[in-house]
């Protein structure tokens, strides 16, 4: 997986002095935008060429807090790439000793500057595919049938 490594700000904790829990999800992005970055692409030049990738599904399971000025790191890989869609996983750790922080996944559609969904040109394709790969744990298990419904 790729990895990058950011430290945790002031702004960026809660009250009780841990990074909050929504942050993590613009860590993830930050973490496909530098995967992109270090395949020799960028986030602006996919949309230049007309293709737009929505989030469709995001998840995030949380084990332990990060906390203010803590270095953290960005694991992202590719999870799976399917005709108009990639999974990306993501497992955030502590630098100091590897702890895992939080582990998840996002799904994104390839779409047109309309919004249909389209295939990806084959250049972004090939990207995606010499992608490095998420590992398993980067994607928690589906909840089972029936969580959180009464």
């Amino acid at each position: 997986m790729h990895r990058f490594a950011l430290r945790v700000r002031y702004g960026d904790t809660d009250q009780m002095g841990f990074a909050y829990y929504a942050n993590y999800l613009r860590w993830f992005e930050i973490g496909r935008a530098e995967l992109l970055r270090a395949l020799g692409t960028s986030y602006r030049a996919v949309e230049g060429a007309g293709v737009w990738l929505p989030v469709i599904e995001a998840r995030c399971r949380y084990h332990r807090p990060a906390r203010y000025d803590d270095l953290v790191v960005i694991e992202t890989g590719v999870a799976e790439l399917r005709r108009a869609a990639v999974r990306f996983g993501y497992r955030v750790t502590r630098e100091e000793g590897g702890e895992l922080l939080a582990e998840g996944t996002t799904e994104h559609c390839f779409t047109d500057r309309a919004g249909r969904p389209v295939r990806p040109p084959a250049a972004l394709a090939a990207l995606l595919e010499r992608a490095p790969r998420a590992t398993s744990s980067a994607a928690p298990p589906d909840p089972p049938a029936g969580a959180g419904e009464r």
